[in-house]
């Protein structure tokens, strides 16, 4: 089910501009608060300013059926501070490092059970269905959100394309891995290449997203150029990046996390406030770019990001303390 929003002006949910908080630093200093925290947050904002937005625009449509009353996190914010761990384990070194990334050409082949498998690139994908402007609500597991402008389509349109066959249950989705391009391969702290993957209701509800851009320019490498999975509902590490496999399987796949640290990461990976994350509570979370920073005090986390009328019926009857 879809919630219709009154369309409001790009120029009120899409700032720009990173706000400059003088008073936050003047505060940092005279507690003598300029540890990890504030080194951070100096890393951030430099590499921020250093890098504008590029002029490489998508011809996009806004759908106000996915617009949310929040103000949008800034580009300068949404492409500084990420989790890519190609490129490294720290939020800025997807920032640094992924400028190596080689973009073009890129294909990503769709198999498994389907009765039209393909081999699609990106001029294919940004033929196969409008791009649309949604503005989602991101939540990361570690605490911290981000409202985002994103730039795609439906991942279903993909799906339709390939004709899934009837015993194809789960989708499956596999990233690049290249030591040649990402130093990050070079740490054992997942296993290469990243994969993760959805039911096949899920994969084809409307609000998954296949993604090609954000702010309508073509995604930024550190953001999981040059296509990638959005499923605003989960946790972040369930929309993966750098896409170059899709495979529609019948029992349910493994993902990386799920078999790194399975005690700490399950299959769905619904936003649930509910459910505390072994070693953090899930009941709360910092917006990244808030006016205040690290004085604004924490939002309280909702249910599936927010999302819950539209998907809770994919859950009906889940335990989801159980299939978290």
């Amino acid at each position: 089910m879809k919630i219709q929003i009154p369309a409001i002006p790009s120029s009120e949910i899409t700032p720009q501009a990173v706000f400059e908080n003088r008073r936050q630093i003047l505060k940092l200093a005279a507690t003598g608060a300029f540890g990890f925290e504030m080194s951070q947050w100096f890393t951030r904002q430099a590499h921020a300013q250093a890098n504008p937005p590029t002029p490489n625009k998508l011809k996009t449509s806004p759908n106000t059926n996915y617009v949310i009353l929040e103000k949008s996190t800034s580009y300068k914010d949404v492409t500084s501070y990420n989790n890519f761990y190609e490129f490294g384990t720290d939020k800025e070194d997807p920032k640094m490092y992924a400028g190596s990334l080689q973009t073009k050409p890129w294909k990503v082949s769709v198999e498994g059970l389907v009765n039209k498998p393909r081999t699609f690139d990106i001029d294919d994908l940004l033929k196969l269905a409008p791009i649309e402007e949604r503005v989602y609500r991101m939540r990361c597991v570690e605490g911290w959100s981000m409202v985002i402008p994103w730039n795609g389509f439906p991942l279903s349109a993909l799906i339709k394309q390939v004709e899934p066959q009837t015993s194809a249950k789960f989708v499956e989705f596999t990233t690049l891995a290249d030591k040649n391009q990402m130093p990050g391969l070079k740490s054992n702290v997942i296993q290469w290449p990243y994969t993760e993957a959805l039911r096949l209701d899920e994969a084809n509800h409307p609000l998954t997203l296949l993604t090609l851009g954000l702010y309508g320019e073509v995604l930024p490498k550190q953001n999981g150029a040059p296509v990638r999975l959005v499923v605003p509902w989960k946790y972040g590490f369930k929309s993966a990046k750098s896409l170059v496999k899709i495979r529609f399987v019948e029992q349910m796949p493994k993902s990386s996390w799920m078999i790194s640290i399975p005690s700490e990461y399950g299959f769905y990976s619904n936003v649930n406030p509910e459910v505390d994350h072994p070693r953090w509570s899930q009941a709360s979370e910092r917006r990244i770019g808030d006016d205040k920073g690290f004085f604004a005090p924490k939002r309280k986390t909702l249910m599936m990001n927010g999302y819950a009328d539209q998907v809770a019926s994919l859950y009906a009857g889940m335990d989801l303390r159980k299939n978290y």
